[in-house]
């Protein structure tokens, strides 16, 4: 396997380089990431079409904006806690632009206060089209949403901090692979489908492995500012295990959900991408305590999710609706 090497600071957004604010703005949330919830939402609306929902376009577009718009609010305040626990001040193994948070505050691009500030905006927007979808639809949405911006909002926030006592994991998995597919679901169809649980928890457990392998680089610097999360405690040679755990769940559950007949034949396509995992892990397996040489693997990582969910609401809107 070839090394990899960290990405040069030159490459970290700047006041100068990002003069036009809404630029500006717009690159605080961390664009690329918001991808993941993307595919998440197409999950779930994957589902409703396969489950026979009629999809209600409005509500749909809606459900879109307003799951951004918290993954958005979640990315900007994770930025904003991030640098008061100095954890990324001091990280100097990350790997820009994948870890070590967006480097807004650290390089002066905007100040805690105009972070905090617009984090809190995105998240109130969210909210309220949040409570738009609850009035077009049904009350029990509100404990889907209130789950979901309570798990943001603790992830880093104190006094929970979930991610530094460790529940970091299972709230990305909870809010990627549960929340957000079965929340877009229950928009249109009004009704609560636990079967979706079983189909959806693969992408959970890939798009925590997003989280999971970003934190090996940053291992020091949050154990510096007292962000015990799994790698940390486990450290990099026994944590790297856990990954491959992962990648072996996400592919035991979907077959599990094939075998039982709560999903289609079709969607085994969706395992495809795990191979990328596969290879991610052969990766990290080797590399584990080599920061540098993470780049690939955190890539092959990220792709692998997102192939993995859009694979599988891809199968899901080709098979006929079961009325």
């Amino acid at each position: 396997m070839k090394a990899d090497s960290v990405q040069p600071a030159t490459l970290e957004p700047t006041s100068e380089t990002l003069k036009n604010p809404l630029r500006r703005y717009w690159l605080a949330t961390r664009p690329p990431f918001l991808t993941i919830t993307v595919a998440g939402f197409m999950l779930g609306l994957a589902y409703a079409h396969y489950r026979g929902g009629f999809l209600n376009w409005t509500t749909v577009l809606l459900t879109l904006i307003g799951a951004t718009a918290i993954h958005a609010a979640i990315n900007v305040l994770n930025d904003y806690y991030d640098a008061l626990n100095g954890s990324d001040t001091h990280n100097n193994e990350r790997i820009f632009p994948f870890t070590g948070g967006s480097r807004f505050i650290q390089n002066k691009v905007l100040t805690e206060t105009q972070t905090l500030h617009y984090g809190l905006t995105l998240l109130a927007g969210g909210i309220g089209i949040g409570l738009l979808l609850t009035f077009a639809s049904h009350w029990s949405l509100l404990a889907i949403g209130a789950i979901g911006v309570f798990v943001g909002w603790a992830y880093s926030a104190p006094p929970f901090n979930l991610n530094s006592r460790g529940w970091g994991e299972p709230c990305v998995a909870l809010g990627f692979g549960i929340l957000i597919p079965m929340g877009t679901d229950f928009v249109q169809r009004q009704s609560w489908d636990w079967e979706l649980l079983l189909l959806c928890l693969p992408y959970g457990l890939l798009v925590t492995n997003i989280l999971y392998i970003n934190q090996f680089p940053d291992r020091l610097a949050d154990a510096s500012a007292g962000k015990h999360h799994w790698v940390v405690r486990l450290g990099p040679e026994r944590g790297k295990w856990i990954y491959v755990a992962n990648v072996f769940a996400a592919s035991s559950i979907l077959l599990i959900a094939v075998i039982t007949g709560i999903a289609p034949a079709i969607t085994l396509l969706s395992l495809l991408p795990l191979v990328i995992a596969a290879r991610a892990a052969a990766y990290l397996i080797q590399y584990a305590e080599q920061s540098a040489r993470l780049v690939t693997p955190i890539k092959l990582t990220i792709t692998s999710a997102l192939a993995h969910g859009l694979t599988l609401a891809t199968s899901l809107a080709f098979v006929a609706p079961a009325r």
